[in-house]
């Protein structure tokens, strides 16, 4: 029997966190939908449970989508997740190798090269051994490049790192003793034993010139041990949550598990799978314009979790998808903040009565304009002339008396009314008898495509533009104005809608490519959803983001979107500013 007392407060401390993970874990999924709970079974024994698992595996191991942003970034990540569970594993199988059972404590094969006498070998014993002194190299380095990080972070490229409180701290400092008491553990016992491989043995041999490792080896063991204890005591209560809770999350959300409108227990896997790894900080115009610091997702989830005030958090998004879509663990950041604004939103029951219902023209394909197109008149009459150059069959829906698609008020947290508007707009689409439905409102289309289940198509005028000159009902000609394309947030980040806009700018001009292309687009500052700052705010980050596409000396800024033109119209540029509506039309006079 392999036994130390040493090995006790690593022990105790993994099967608390474990008793304490399976009780909090059951809670959460308990709250979860009877439907939610049949998808699960339903999908348990599916491709779905191996492609969580290949995401598990290159998100929350070797962490590739932070690698994409950030290399040495995504690195640092790699070396303590991958590089942890490779010592784990790696150390499991050597041990097994060594005594041939499956049936060994856990502590086994994490203290195995003090049960195991050096002098006695095993098959592949030095393969083992050097493969284990890799590893555990490769963590030093991360953990090197993490105190780096914490000193000077714009040394791995990042402007501002997440500022987190004292116990936090605590923890941080626990981690980063494990791996350096381990590598001193291994090299004292390889000093006085034999054994270990080029870092250990090397290392051991050294510090025996000036130290006594005969006598601080055994307590190194003890200081290795207690290390690992307290962390997996203070980790529940700590950000390092995230470590087991996005595993579990990765799969609940590969089963089809979404986040809804209210706060739920998948809101809560989400809430503690965020590590505040600080990459959706430097990705916030709202930090980047404005100077607000603490209203990034990280400081949100953060309060939220602790239950701290966050009424000015709630309000205070853009709700543009750019931390989103950076996300590392891809958190519904947007889903979750919208989730608490109900809490603070005035529930109005207005039934709006006076909304008429209005007389249907059938037509093949209906337009929908939107309360921004209206404010915006050119996209109109762009779309317009479009419409009968192709020679298509069109109703104008709400070319006399619109009604809002309904985004706001559920920006707003206000459900209910927005489902009295959504039944009357619904009524009066249907009613048209087409077969299509195409806007060109980005947070129309949004609602259109995810709140109506409207039956029929329905489409941005970008996608329709696109498949109108593919089937060469317009042909457009090229012009020698150099564009740079602005995506807006709700278009692109918010319905996956990249290709064919830039499609049909490339077959209408000679598109610029930026660094701000597909989901690195920049939010145009008059987003509906943040209900916090100013009209001079907003168009700060507007003239930040127009400065910025600005930057490429483009003929013309483009748009999808008549928001986002209204605003950026507000700044003072001398580059024309249209939407590609009516670049299109323009071309096909």
């Amino acid at each position: 029997m392999y036994y130390d007392p040493f090995v006790l407060p690593f022990t105790i401390g993994l099967n608390i966190l474990l008793i304490y993970l399976v009780i909090k874990y059951a809670r959460w999924i308990r709250t979860f939908s009877p439907e939610d709970k049949r998808t699960i079974r339903r999908n348990f024994f599916s491709l779905k449970t191996l492609k969580a698992g290949k995401e598990v595996f290159l998100e929350s191991l070797v962490h590739h989508k932070i690698f994409r942003t950030n290399p040495f970034l995504g690195y640092m990540h790699m070396c303590f997740g991958l590089g942890w569970f490779l010592l784990i594993v790696v150390g499991k199988i050597e041990s097994l190798v060594y005594h041939t059972s499956i049936f060994n404590p856990p502590y086994f094969a994490i203290f195995f090269r003090y049960f195991h006498p050096a002098q006695e070998t095993f098959p592949y014993s030095s393969t083992f051994a050097f493969l284990m002194d890799l590893i555990l190299l490769m963590i030093l380095s991360g953990l090197t490049l993490a105190f780096l990080k914490r000193m000077y972070s714009k040394a791995l490229g990042l402007k501002k790192t997440t500022n987190h409180r004292p116990f936090d701290l605590l923890i941080l400092t626990v981690l980063w003793l494990i791996f350096p008491l381990r590598f001193l553990a291994e090299s004292f016992t390889s000093g006085v034993r034999g054994g270990g491989s080029f870092l250990t043995h090397s290392a051991g041999n050294l510090f025996d010139t000036f130290l006594p490792i005969e006598s601080l080896a055994y307590p190194a063991w003890w200081a290795y041990s207690s290390a690992l204890g307290l962390f997996f005591l203070l980790l529940p209560f700590s950000r390092y949550m995230h470590i087991p809770t996005e595993i579990v999350y990765i799969f609940l959300k590969n089963w089809g598990i979404k986040q809804g409108k209210q706060f739920t227990g998948i809101s809560q896997f989400q809430l503690y799978s965020c590590s505040r790894c600080g990459i959706c900080i430097d990705r916030c115009q709202l930090g980047t314009s404005l100077g607000h610091t603490d209203t990034q997702p990280v400081y949100f989830l953060k309060k939220l979790r602790h239950e701290k005030e966050h009424t000015v958090q709630i309000a205070d998004c853009l709700m543009c998808g750019r931390c989103e879509a950076a996300c590392p663990v891809d958190l519904k950041l947007n889903a979750l903040r919208l989730s608490q604004r109900t809490d603070y939103t005035h529930i109005t029951k207005s039934t709006y009565d006076y909304i008429q219902p209005q007389p249907a023209f059938p037509a093949k394909v209906a337009y929908f304009a939107g309360c921004m197109g209206h404010l915006t008149p050119s996209v109109i009459q762009a779309m317009e002339h479009i419409f009968r150059k192709a020679g298509v069959d069109y109703t104008f829906i709400d070319q006399q008396t619109g009604i809002c698609c309904g985004r706001p008020m559920m920006l707003a947290g206000n459900h209910n009314a927005a489902s009295v508007i959504v039944e009357k707009n619904k009524a009066r689409i249907e009613n048209s008898g087409a077969g299509l439905l195409v806007t060109s409102c980005p947070i129309c289309y949004k609602t259109f495509r995810e709140e109506y289940r409207l039956n029929l198509k329905v489409m941005h005028h970008t996608e329709y533009l696109n498949d109108l000159i593919r089937n060469k009902l317009i042909t457009p000609h090229q012009s020698e104005l150099k564009t740079v394309f602005h995506n807006p947030c709700e278009l692109g980040r918010g319905c996956g809608v990249y290709a064919a806009p830039d499609q049909v700018l490339q077959t209408v001009s000679h598109k610029l490519a930026t660094v701000y292309d597909g989901k690195n687009s920049l939010c145009c500052g008059g987003s509906l959803a943040n209900i916090h700052i100013d009209p001079g705010q907003r168009t700060r980050i507007s003239s930040d983001a127009v400065k910025a596409y600005l930057s490429y000396q483009p003929d013309l800024l483009v748009t999808a979107c008549p928001l986002c033109k209204k605003t950026f119209m507000k700044t003072d540029t001398a580059v024309p500013i249209k939407d590609i509506a009516e670049v299109v039309a323009e071309n096909c006079r």
